[in-house]
């Protein structure tokens, strides 16, 4: 490869990364509902994306690809992690970048949807991808993404209309 091939593709990543990186760590946070963790997940999509990066720019979907490398991270790390024993109470969050990123009462009540209907919005909403792109992403079919996004927006408004009118004396 080329010199000038190198510095072009340098070039490329680095508008991709600064263009999608915001999108795609909202995106995975919603999905994964912790700060650090989400951050470490989209770092490592972003290098992995940089080591495949001629076929990641070639890719439908580029900002999918570098979220669904984040989320299939996550699962590989919490299949390796899941008979450790958690010391609750040792860590406190980090909720300034959470809600820097994220609305915390939204925030807070997509951390009650299932996995998948978190993931969905995620995708659909803050990463804006249509139907079918998401279905690819997640591996399951578009109507299936239709279902999980329609049981999810009517639970974010049950949600978030029950929150609003506690807030709000009448």
């Amino acid at each position: 490869m080329r010199r000038k091939d190198v510095s072009q593709d340098q070039a490329d990543f680095a508008e991709f990364y600064a263009e999608s990186r915001d999108d795609c760590l909202r995106t995975v946070l919603a999905a994964v509902r912790d700060v650090d963790q989400a951050q470490d997940l989209v770092a490592e999509a972003f290098a992995r994306a940089w080591a495949s990066w001629r076929g990641v720019r070639s890719h439908p979907a580029p900002r999918a690809w570098v979220v669904r490398t984040a989320l299939n991270l996550s699962v590989s790390s919490w299949r390796r992690h899941r008979r450790e024993l958690p010391l609750t109470g040792h860590d406190a969050p980090a909720d300034g970048l959470a809600s820097s990123l994220v609305d915390t009462e939204l925030t807070a009540v997509l951390q009650r949807l299932p996995v998948r209907q978190r993931q969905v919005v995620a995708l659909r909403i803050f990463l804006d991808l249509d139907t079918a792109q998401t279905a690819e992403v997640l591996g399951i079919a578009p109507g299936t993404v239709t279902a999980h996004l329609t049981r999810a927006l009517a639970a974010l408004r049950t949600e978030l209309a029950a929150c609003g009118s506690e807030g709000n004396p009448s």
